[in-house]
């Protein structure tokens, strides 16, 4: 396992700030593609393997109509909270509609405010959520229903916390949402680096797009984001990074298609968390895509991002 090559910290001088909510988790039809209870194992993970501790688990409040309309069209967000979306709509999403699934959408969006405002404060937060960036002002898509990321950076801007943020999306499939919503605008630069031959078929226009060929190892990926981090950072200027760290980048995904291993996705993370760390950026983290049907290897996947901001903090 990854931690015969990662050596693991002993003590905790500063417990990793997390956000989770036991609404976090809904119950979907049986067999279904989306690996719902990973998000209650994920925090249950964390605290068995004192990756945090329970005083510095933080609980968020639901996302409020008026918040989710900076972004999303009143239209939308009503049919989709009183469950009237049309059926075709509701294919697009692809999550059976209930009053349940509506709750856990709100407040996993709530999760990543919460998240954010905690990076400002401590320079790492992660939430055990989120990464829904194939929402569209209008409609959802691909397990997609609020767009988190794009609420988030309207909220913090609304609020005066922040000016310039800097989305990195390394999720394996584009965030073809957050790149349509930001298309125009100045003060978020989005970044998606994404296979090039996944969903979505269509893609948007992000503010930097680097796709990637089908199958490519640890070592290949690594090296092009080496290349394109350290100048976003010192371009961009970010008073706030949000950074998607989606999975489904490993070889074992089954909607993936590149060929990541556990080790090459704890190197990602290192080298993300530490590039905006030390550069003095703040980091909000949400976990993006996993599907892998191991769901107890997809979990400890999901750590490893939580794992590599804990010891950036415990080293500080």
């Amino acid at each position: 396992m990854i931690w015969g090559l990662i050596a693991r910290f002993e003590i905790i001088r500063m417990p990793l700030p997390i956000v989770y909510h036991p609404h976090y988790v809904t119950p979907l039809p049986e067999q279904h593609r989306f690996p719902m209870p990973k998000f209650r194992l994920l925090h249950d993970y964390l605290l068995a393997e004192q990756v945090t501790t329970a005083k510095a688990v933080y609980c968020p409040e639901r996302v409020s109509p008026a918040q989710l309309a900076l972004v999303h069209t009143a239209e939308y967000i009503q049919a989709y909270c009183n469950g009237t979306l049309s059926p075709q709509a509701q294919r697009r999403i692809g999550l059976p509609w209930s009053e349940g699934l509506v709750k856990r959408t709100c407040t996993a969006v709530g999760g990543t405010i919460l998240t954010a405002q905690l990076a400002l404060e401590f320079g790492i937060a992660c939430n055990t959520a989120g990464g829904t960036h194939h929402a569209f002002p209008d409609y959802g898509s691909g397990f997609c229903i609020f767009n988190d990321l794009a609420v988030t950076t309207r909220v913090l801007q609304q609020a005066g916390q922040v000016k310039r943020i800097l989305i990195i999306d390394l999720d394996v499939h584009q965030g073809d949402g957050t790149a349509r919503i930001f298309q125009h605008d100045p003060t978020v630069f989005t970044f998606s680096m994404h296979c090039e031959v996944n969903f979505p078929s269509r893609k948007q226009q992000s503010d930097l797009d680097v796709p990637l060929p089908e199958g490519l190892d640890d070592d290949g990926y690594l090296q092009i984001l080496a290349q394109h981090l350290p100048d976003l950072l010192s371009q961009v200027k970010p008073d706030l990074v949000l950074y998607d760290a989606g999975v489904d980048t490993h070889v074992g995904d089954r909607l993936g298609k590149l060929a990541l291993t556990d080790y090459g996705l704890y190197r990602r993370e290192r080298m993300v968390l530490e590039s905006c760390y030390a550069a003095g950026h703040p980091v909000a983290v949400v976990i993006g895509g996993g599907y892998a049907l191991d769901i107890q290897a997809l979990v400890a996947r999901h750590a490893l991002v939580h794992r590599a901001a804990q010891t950036i903090l415990t080293a500080s």
